[in-house]
């Protein structure tokens, strides 16, 4: 084992000319109050991990309620569309039951008209007055022939066997 002495002599293991290794800077001591911790710790790593577990064990659920509460909504709307519906149709009820109103509606919408009351038809352009059921028989229009009696007829005009018809 070599040793150095301390009086000013070189070191044997040196050779003469070699350059020495560049001095390591030492840390200034500090004390550790003032000693610079790391950003992360285990501590605050599990911590985060938690947290991080936690958000996405509740995801799932927090979205099911939030769908819940919308579902709810919408079907809370449907509800009082369908109750002003029932509403309306109370009343529609209601006002069909009144004799007047069915009186009215047969008027208007069916054309009746009760005994005693004056008709006033028009047939082919010609208006024909009467009371209600006593319309003439020469005032009531021809029955109509379905359409093949009608085209077979025409058929037979133009073949002849059938004379013209006047023109009126």
């Amino acid at each position: 084992m070599r040793t150095r002495l301390r009086s000013g002599t070189p070191n044997p293991t040196r050779r003469p000319g070699e350059r020495r290794a560049p001095r390591r800077q030492t840390r200034p001591v500090t004390s550790p109050a003032v000693r610079r911790r790391p950003l992360f710790t285990g501590k605050a790593a599990l911590l985060m991990t938690l947290v991080l577990l936690l958000a996405l064990t509740l995801a799932g659920p927090i979205r099911q309620y939030l769908e819940g509460r919308q579902e709810l909504a919408e079907l809370t709307a449907e509800g009082a569309a369908l109750d002003r519906r029932a509403a309306e149709l109370e009343r529609q009820l209601d006002r069909q039951a009144d004799p007047a109103w069915i009186e009215r509606q047969a008027r208007e919408r069916l054309t009746y008209v009760l005994p005693g009351d004056r008709l006033l038809v028009v047939v082919d352009g010609a208006a024909v007055e009467g009371d209600a059921g006593t319309l003439d028989e020469a005032a009531r229009p021809a029955p109509a022939q379905p359409w093949y009696e009608g085209l077979m007829e025409s058929l037979a005009r133009a073949d002849g066997d059938l004379p013209e018809e006047p023109a009126e």
